[in-house]
């Protein structure tokens, strides 16, 4: 099989002009496209919480059940891409990239930092309560069980600093995806570019704020023990955003700029 592929640098130029392009389209489709990616990502969040969901695994061999969760992840990432959905976390990416080559303003880079947030945000949120919330998809107990057994170790249980530096490693790996995906000329070579960073984003069990913006409410719905909003926002939004612009933004923007 022929991967059709751009060059390093020839991605990095394409990863700039689409930052510009993502940064200067109206303000109602920027939101638009941060809900529809938002809730695309919430439905592979599931299938990961779904997918751990095996008890016998969980006890004895919680690195292959991690494994298999990772290998079903990515098709969430794939479809954002793929419809042209914006995440946040790649505009960390994108409009790095475009500032860098003075293509974009610092403040309209940083207006679509924040309205892709609110956007993914709000479909995480809906996804949470209105298709999988009261859809009843973690009713059963065993579900639910999981549900608080994963966010607890995610959420509750680590220190902000921590949360903070797998933050780092969870977007440089999904920047890495991004990158790699517009690399690709035609479907299959985006599609593997896409499938092996996110992989291993999941695998290594890193802080992605969008990812946790439907796995954190989740197990707020699932009454978790000692977890709350506040806590949430505290030692959960705030260190894995700033840990995923310095992963997308410097450790895969830069460094290609560069």
């Amino acid at each position: 099989m022929n991967f059709n592929c751009y060059t390093p640098a020839e991605t990095t130029e394409l990863v700039s002009r689409a930052g510009v392009a993502k940064a200067n389209i109206r303000i109602d489709k920027i939101l638009m496209s941060g809900i529809i990616a938002g809730m695309l990502l919430s439905f592979a969040c599931a299938s990961v919480l779904s997918t751990n969901t095996v008890l016998w695994y969980q006890e004895n061999a919680p690195g292959l059940i991690r494994t298999i969760s990772a290998l079903i992840f990515p098709y969430g990432l794939c479809a954002i891409i793929l419809t042209g959905s914006d995440l946040c976390t790649g505009s960390f990416l994108f409009t790095t990239v475009a500032v860098l080559y003075r293509r974009l303003s610092i403040p309209r880079m940083l207006m679509r930092w924040i309205l892709t947030f609110l956007g993914n945000l709000s479909g995480s949120l809906f996804i949470v309560a209105i298709i999988v919330g009261y859809g009843g998809v973690f009713d059963v107990p065993t579900y639910a069980a999981e549900v608080r057994t994963f966010v607890t170790a995610k959420q509750v249980t680590p220190k902000w600093q921590q949360v903070f530096l797998k933050g780092i490693g969870a977007n440089w790996l999904v920047c890495l995806a991004c990158f790699l995906g517009l690399s690709g000329r035609e479907y299959v070579s985006m599609m593997v570019g896409i499938w092996w960073p996110t992989f291993a984003f999941i695998s290594l069990d890193f802080d992605h704020v969008v990812a946790n913006m439907f796995l954190v409410p989740m197990g707020i719905w699932c009454n978790t023990p000692d977890l709350t909003v506040g806590l949430y926002i505290r030692k959960g939004i705030i260190p894995a955003r700033l840990g995923n612009i310095i992963g997308g933004g410097f450790f895969v923007g830069t460094y290609m700029y560069y």
